[in-house]
């Protein structure tokens, strides 16, 4: 096999009807859950750091949040994209024409920014536990050229395929939270048999915070920081494709496993990791340079859980730091060729994986090296990215619940999730701008793709209602002779046998040579592709086709060339020249779908049929 045809090989991707899944759906959560469970070895410093001796009161609020407010939106959403779409989808439904396809792109902008500080996120932490790792020698010292490794990893499991993703995802995640779980029992011990810890802990925080009510002000104050925690449910919704399932049921509910699941294993270990690192780790080994800074597990690991478990702790940290980019990457192959592509917005390579891969590394790597493989300076993006998208589905489930109770419900969430966003925006801005970056780059990139693709047919289909066969088939010789025609010039005969007369004048066609006028009324202009369905009609002696299409010089060709096809015989169409300017006549062919539509359609023809003997003929007077 060449390597283009390696390259392209899974060009052909299943429809949305056609879902690949081929996992279990523990198999799935464990391709999100290296993403979601692998903050475990960042979590706990940044909520010390963040809260200080509060830290467990505020990862309290953050489970509250995960398990009353995210999981039910994300619940609602699985109903409502069960091939993974996402809020994305939702709320596009909800936002007409080009209004929907740029918010969706927008949207998009976002989930990119998410999925790939994701990849570079983790990669680099798993680079800074291996490089401070005491057993690693000192020539491993390189922090981006590490992460760059860890990527072109991560790489080279995804251009061999989603199988082999998922084999090792389930690996990891069983290792990782085994190994969490030891560390926890060893710490949860260590206070038993010393809870003088406990009480300093308990003494810290009555000497800094007297008031229950104030502590707990102060910990929903600080939940924007904690943020991060609540990573993984856009990509467990994306990855609903890969989950095995005999019907849309079924895959619903299975995906309402995965969440569930996940956030209920992900909140027990936040609420325990969070008190043994408060309660264990002294405050300046947190603080940045000090030993449990972004590796808080890690440090009880070693100290309480002996040498060889914390060697593997470490090991095995890395091994999915690096991986948890894996999810994100599955999260971005199921939502980019579910809408670029689809749009007309990207080149229809896109709807291939291996092609995606090398770009979304290539975009993994650039962001790595402009950032110096810093985890702090993406932590702001990463955070911006997740709050976004869960503000975006909390906002479309709102907007989609019928029962009125419940709306209430989720107007609440809605206003939880809308301040965490802007809180976070507001201390880091650093994430917006990183977002708009890659917002820019996709509108840029997406519009200038819709324009290369503009002549291209794009209807994928032509059918002919019973009244249009039969119409078609009076004409003895089936040379078929097609009259363009708006449809706003109305059905009066009089007005059709004037342009049935200027027509024949003009091109010197007898009253014996039979004529079809044929309509296209213009829909959606900001849809790519569909299939293009033909009704026919009379008014007198004319004979009269109609469509509804998107584009209306690219309908004219499918039809011509359709006809073709079923005549053997070159068809022809005849148009008149319209008073506009050619400039403007491509602005309205790009957004509105029509302009100057004689050369249009020769152009979607010449593209579509190589062959000039084959190709219809095109008049224009």
């Amino acid at each position: 096999m060449s390597f283009p045809d390696w390259l392209l090989a899974d060009l052909n991707v299943p429809s949305a009807h056609q879902p690949e899944a081929q996992n279990a759906w523990w198999r799935v959560m464990c391709l999100t859950g290296v993403d979601y469970f692998s903050t475990l070895g960042y979590q706990p410093g940044i909520a010390f750091l963040a809260a200080g001796v509060l830290s467990p009161l505020a990862t309290l609020v953050l489970v509250l949040v995960t398990l009353f407010a995210a999981l039910p939106i994300y619940r609602r959403v699985c109903q409502a994209s069960p091939y993974g779409q996402g809020s994305i989808a939702m709320l596009q439904s909800l936002f007409p024409a080009w209004f929907g396809k740029i918010f969706v792109l927008i949207l998009l902008g976002f989930a990119t920014t998410d999925f790939i500080i994701t990849m570079t996120l983790s990669a680099a932490d798993g680079a800074a536990h291996l490089i401070h790792n005491p057993l690693m020698p000192a020539w491993v010292d390189h922090q981006v050229v590490v992460t760059l490794l860890i990527l072109a990893i991560l790489s080279g499991i995804f251009l061999k395929g989603f199988k082999e993703a998922i084999g090792v995802a389930v690996l990891l995640v069983t290792s990782y939270l085994v190994l969490n779980a030891v560390v926890v029992v060893a710490g949860v011990r260590e206070i038993l048999h010393h809870p003088e810890t406990l009480h300093g802990w308990r003494m810290a925080i009555a000497d800094r915070h007297q008031s229950p009510w104030m502590m707990f002000g102060i910990a929903l104050l600080l939940f924007p920081r904690l943020a991060l925690g609540l990573s993984g449910f856009e990509t467990g919704v994306a990855v609903m494709p890969l989950i095995k399932a005999k019907d849309q049921e079924e895959r619903v509910k299975n995906a309402r496993h995965l969440l569930v699941t996940a956030a209920a294993i992900m909140s027990v270990f936040l609420i325990a990791t969070s008190v043994i690192t408060t309660v264990l780790i002294p405050p300046a080994a947190f603080q940045p340079g000090g030993d449990a800074n972004g590796r808080a597990m890690a440090w009880l690991a070693h100290h309480y859980a002996g040498n060889v478990i914390g060697t593997t702790y470490d090991l095995v940290t890395i091994l999915i730091l690096g991986f948890a980019g894996a999810s994100a990457m599955a999260g971005l192959l199921n939502l980019i060729p579910r809408y670029l592509p689809k749009f007309g917005m990207a080149p229809e390579w896109a709807r291939a994986s291996r092609p995606l891969v090398l770009v979304f590394m290539g975009i993994a790597t650039l962001v790595t090296i402009l950032f110096h493989a810093d985890v702090d300076a993406q932590g702001g993006a990463y955070a911006t990215g997740v709050l976004v998208l869960i503000t975006s589905a909390s906002v479309a489930v709102m907007l989609n619940v019928q029962v009125k109770r419940l709306r209430y419900i989720f107007m609440a969430t809605t206003a939880i999730f809308t301040y965490t966003t802007i809180a976070n925006i507001i201390e880091r801005p650093e994430g917006l701008k990183i977002s708009s970056i890659f917002i820019a780059s996709i509108l840029f990139s997406s519009f200038v793709s819709r324009a290369f693709r503009s002549t291209e047919l794009r209807i994928s289909d032509v059918q002919l209602d019973p009244e249009a066969e039969a119409i078609l088939e009076e004409d003895q010789d089936q040379i078929i002779r097609l009259v363009a025609r708006g449809p706003e010039a109305g059905d009066a005969e009089q007005v059709l046998d004037v342009a049935d007369w200027k027509i024949r004048h003009f091109h010197n066609l007898s009253n014996q040579e039979c004529m079809f006028f044929f309509e296209v009324i213009r829909g959606d202009a900001s849809d790519f592709s569909e299939t293009l369905q033909v009704t026919g009609r009379r008014v007198g002696r004319h004979r009269i086709l109609s469509a509804r299409s998107p584009v209306i010089a690219n309908s004219i060709a499918a039809l011509l060339i359709y006809l073709e096809q079923r005549t053997g015989k070159v068809p022809h169409v005849y148009f008149r020249w319209t008073e506009v300017s050619p400039a403007v006549n491509i602005m309205r062919f790009l957004f509105l779908g029509e302009g100057d539509t004689a050369p249009l359609t020769h152009e979607v023809l010449r593209r579509a049929i190589p062959q000039q003997e084959r190709r219809p003929v095109v008049h224009v007077s």
